[in-house]
């Protein structure tokens, strides 16, 4: 069946909108294709930073022929009514059927429509499509007001070989396109996508952005390799310079030696942000090397020692800069740089040094929390107070990316203990779920206090996720406070370290909603717990049961609870018993309903007058004290065990007592001991939260 090529043929396109624009165009070309009942067999998209390339096979050679049935009036109508019908389906009147039905006889059109060539339908979707690509950024040039991400220089179109001929923006559509802007020689004119994809590649145009990031990162590799280094992995950067170069070529630089006593944080950020550089690192000794690999967009005739001479020039410039503001910034201790926090706004009328004041209180109040010493309640202090004062430098000034870890360096530079620079470079982790969360106490106490600061002020400001919108972070700020807790073991409550008597004076409009903002900062941080647990295999309506208890804000604790609840439910005693407590439930309510009362008070014992009934009773007590001492030892697999015993006396009550018996005191008594099973199984979960 015949095949679709399409390519759009532009100045350079920004590395960082390529792959979403080939989709965008698949999308669009397929849902006019659809629409229009031609349907196809496979399609592939392209991007790279001159073109965009779909190639669309096993399309029919024309649309399906299309039969439509239109009825009309009814037979003996006005004749201004027949003839509008007959003028809006196109048909004369003795093209019509005259058919009955329930309500009398009426005039049927049958429309045959034929389907149109296909490349008659592509020649009028493909301009269409390709004006309403949806790019981030787009610009007008020439005369018009055609818009695009760049100016387009032309377009190939072709069905089955042939060309479809359209025109946009004043550029018509051919089968004529271009290679590289200096390795080919003149224009290509292509059919089909095969002899298009071969002649590209003879004109050095690797046409797939997935061969074009193999090329470079193995050839980077190789290079390395044979000078005994090893390339620093970086995946968001081989990504990014695959788009900028249709035929890549990978050179390693020198790095001046006058550079290498500059940390190697800021000249990999410095060669990544700014010159697009894989940094490499010496085999042997993991230390980062005085080399750099970079891509080129041609092969050069001195083998591209021009090329890197030229880049080496460029980094020695970028990386004197950063040398200078690294000397500069060690001139001041991090200490004297606090004051300035004064004039950085962290939200609102909120500044960091505020931000900072409360850092520290909750830092110390978790650090206390978990038993630490004096001698690392003062660490924790000191790192907490710091924290931030390296936002005041020039090196973060340049790359915001590098706050924390320059931080570190300036306190060690500074005299501060090792493990106060460790908490200042880490405090902002995890920053996702690839991060590893700390686990040394100065540092997760410092970085648990930053995350509960921005999430409490930011919600009492009003300032809560909403849908995909979360500019402040709070999603990953409460998934870092729910992961340092457990993968730590910390035995902490969310409502003592919520608490906002650390901020100070607030204003009164604040103050009144202190309780509502704590409740819903502690809702939030375990609908994360939930995202955490889900992806361990845990179900989310356990912690709801759990969680709806009340008082239960241990995030530890609350895990090992949902634990032996899940373990229990999947028991077939638990299974029953949660049978059980539904038929206890729904009883109670829809009886205290009707009653217009609720049946809480314990049931007379001397009323209880069958066997099962009385077991029952004993049973529950029974339960009820084990269950509360395996709950203060925190033993919830033995309280579950314990919940287990009342599944034979429960299925005995209600197979052979009578609740809603006609005595009216027997009836309440028998109520009264439902709501005991109800009240039983509530010491462990809210059963009824329990969904299956």
């Amino acid at each position: 069946m015949p095949d679709l090529l399409l390519e759009l043929f532009s100045e350079e396109i920004p590395a960082r909108m390529q792959m979403q624009a080939a989709k965008d165009l698949e999308r669009l070309v397929i849902g006019a294709l659809s629409d229009r009942g031609l349907l196809f067999e496979a399609v592939r998209s392209f991007a790279g930073p001159r073109r965009l390339t779909l190639t669309i096979s096993g399309l029919p050679a024309k649309q399906p022929d299309v039969s439509e049935e239109k009825k009309g009036p009814r037979v003996g109508a006005p004749e201004k009514a027949i003839e509008g019908f007959l003028k809006s389906a196109g048909v004369t009147l003795d093209a019509c059927e005259k058919r009955a039905d329930p309500k009398g006889d009426f005039y049927v059109a049958v429309i045959h429509r034929k389907g149109r060539a296909t490349a008659d339908v592509v020649g009028e979707i493909l301009p269409e499509t390709t004006a309403k690509l949806p790019w981030p950024k787009s610009m007008r040039w020439g005369e018009g007001s055609f818009r695009w991400v760049r100016p387009l220089h032309g377009m190939v179109a072709t069905f089955d070989g042939e060309p479809v001929a359209f025109e946009l923006a004043g550029i018509k559509s051919g089968n004529v396109t271009w290679g590289h802007r200096f390795l080919s020689e003149g224009p290509i004119q292509v059919r089909r996508f095969e002899d298009y994809e071969k002649k590209l590649r003879a004109a050095h145009v690797i046409l797939d952005s997935a061969e074009r990031r193999e090329i470079i990162l193995h050839e980077a590799k190789q290079k390395a390799f044979a000078l005994g280094l090893e390339l620093i992995e970086d995946e968001g950067l081989a990504d990014e310079v695959m788009g900028l170069a249709e035929w890549p070529v990978v050179l390693l630089g020198h790095i001046d030696t006058d550079f290498m006593d500059v940390p190697p944080e800021i000249l990999q950020t410095s060669m990544r942000a700014h010159q697009k550089y894989f940094a490499l690192r010496d085999a042997k000794t993991g230390k980062l090397a005085n080399r750099f690999a970079m891509v080129a967009g041609m092969v050069a005739a001195d083998a591209g020692k021009e090329i890197v001479a030229g880049n080496e020039r460029v980094l020695r410039a970028r990386l004197s800069d950063a040398k200078f503001f690294w000397e500069q910034d060690r001139k001041r201790t991090l200490k004297s740089r606090l004051p300035e926090l004064e004039h950085i706004r962290f939200y609102d009328d909120f500044t960091l040094e505020r931000k900072v004041q409360g850092i520290v209180s909750k830092a110390r109040m978790v650090a206390e929390a978990l038993g630490a010493d004096e001698d690392t309640v003062e660490k924790v202090n000191r790192a907490a107070s710091l924290c931030k004062a390296d936002l005041t430098t020039g090196v973060v000034g340049e790359f915001p990316e590098l706050q924390g870890i320059m931080g570190a360096y300036y306190a060690l530079h500074d005299g501060e203990p090792r493990d106060v620079a460790d908490a200042i470079r880490d405090h902002y982790r995890p920053l996702g779920p690839s991060d590893v969360a700390p686990t040394a106490l100065v540092t997760a106490a410092v970085a648990l206090a930053d995350k509960l600061t921005s999430l409490y002020w930011l919600f009492l400001e009003g300032e809560r996720p909403s849908g995909s919108k979360d500019p402040y972070g709070l999603r990953r700020a409460a998934l870092g406070i729910v992961r340092i807790i457990l993968e730590n073991q910390y035995r902490l409550r969310l409502g003592l370290l919520l608490d906002i008597g650390w901020f100070g004076a607030l204003r009164a409009s604040a103050k009144e909603k202190r309780a509502e903002t704590e409740r819903a900062a502690i809702e939030f941080i375990i609908d994360r717990l939930k995202v955490v647990l889900r992806e361990k295999g845990v179900r989310h309506d356990l912690i709801d049961a759990v969680f709806a208890l009340g008082n239960e804000d241990d995030l530890v604790r609350l895990v090992r609870r949902v634990d032996a609840l899940q373990t229990f439910l999947r028991t077939d005693d638990g299974t029953n018993l949660l049978v059980g407590y539904r038929r206890a439930a729904n009883i109670l309510k829809i009886e205290e309903k009707k009653d217009k009362r609720e049946y809480r008070d314990a049931p007379d014992v001397a009323a209880l007058t069958q066997a099962e009934e009385k077991a029952l009773h004993d049973a529950l007590l029974a339960a009820k004290d084990a269950v509360t001492k395996a709950l203060q030892r925190e033993d919830f697999g033995r309280a579950m065990a314990e919940m287990a015993h009342l599944r034979a006396p429960v299925d005995r009550f209600f197979d052979k007592v009578t609740v809603n018996t006609e005595d009216k005191s027997l009836r309440e008594n028998r109520l009264r001991l439902l709501s005991e099973i109800v009240a039983a199984a509530h010491q462990v979960a809210d059963f009824s939260k329990v969904e299956g």
